[in-house]
């Protein structure tokens, strides 16, 4: 079942079309930062902006901070919420369930589904962007490193190291999304209904977190620690933030799995 939901993701012309648009913001940004002076200048700015126009080889990680907080959430949104009531709308899922198909299964086979396309997003943008980065930006000397966001020198292997690290966090975060997307569509019967709901619980996350009102609420809300991977870049890592940002996911990401196969498992399928 899983193999069926892989190749339908790998050949769905939607899959390629919707990474390749959220690819082309990063890169247009490097082209912009290099070809105008949009940017602070090196020293000057924001830590972090600074450390990516003096070396390249940070540029993925500019690109995750552009598509992280709204393209990517919405693009994981809208595939997951296809993965039960897409199946629903069509007419297909009484079919599918009565093959030799438990629902578990198929639910697995869904969130699998879902994390592979989190996967080549998340590295189709980091590949492309370093690319970029480093022919437009400019790269460190090899023997001094990469310059880490406190200012301090970062060898390729410390780079490499702490760049995996913050793709992992990034689809850690879009796993959360994932999960609530998939109980959403468990519940309601359009793809759309399960989309439009998960970006709900998201725009309201966000617009809680500039709330002074909200204070006893923001560090719960699924969105708080989403650009804390940018810690990882410190020197010395700054653990806190990362460390809070994976067990709130995590806790996300089991209460709304839990509830989405409790429901599935027990739903009545009438289409």
């Amino acid at each position: 079942m899983i193999a069926v939901e892989l190749r339908k993701l790998v050949l769905s012309r939607r899959t390629w079309v919707t990474i390749l648009l959220i690819d082309a913001l990063p890169t247009l940004v490097g082209i912009l930062l290099a070809v105008t002076d949009l940017g602070p200048r090196p020293g000057t700015g924001p830590a972090f902006l600074s450390a990516v126009l003096t070396d390249g080889t940070l540029f993925p990680l500019a690109a995750l901070a552009i598509v992280l907080p709204l393209f990517l959430p919405i693009a994981v949104a809208v595939t997951a919420g296809d993965a039960i009531a897409g199946e629903a709308q069509q007419g297909t899922l009484r079919y599918l369930l009565i093959r030799p198909v438990g629902r578990t299964r198929l639910l697995v086979a869904k969130l699998v589904s879902v994390m592979v396309f989190v996967v080549l997003t998340v590295l189709v943008v980091a590949a492309t962007a370093y690319v970029v980065g480093v022919l437009l930006l400019g790269s460190e000397d090899a023997t001094t490193g990469a310059t880490s966001v406190s200012g301090s020198s970062l060898s390729t292997q410390e780079l490499a190291g702490r760049t995996m690290l913050a793709l992992a966090y990034a689809m850690l975060c879009m796993l959360g999304v994932a999960a609530i997307a998939l109980f959403l569509s468990t519940v309601v019967t359009t793809p759309l209904a399960a989309a439009l709901g998960t970006m709900g619980v998201l725009v309201t996350s966000t617009v809680l977190l500039t709330l002074d009102a909200a204070d006893v609420l923001q560090p719960y809300l699924p969105t708080r620690y989403w650009l804390s991977f940018v810690d990882l870049f410190r020197d010395p890592i700054l653990w806190r933030d990362v460390e809070r940002g994976v067990l709130l996911q995590g806790v996300y990401v089991v209460v709304f799995l839990g509830a989405a196969w409790a429901n599935f498992a027990t739903k009545d399928i009438t289409d």
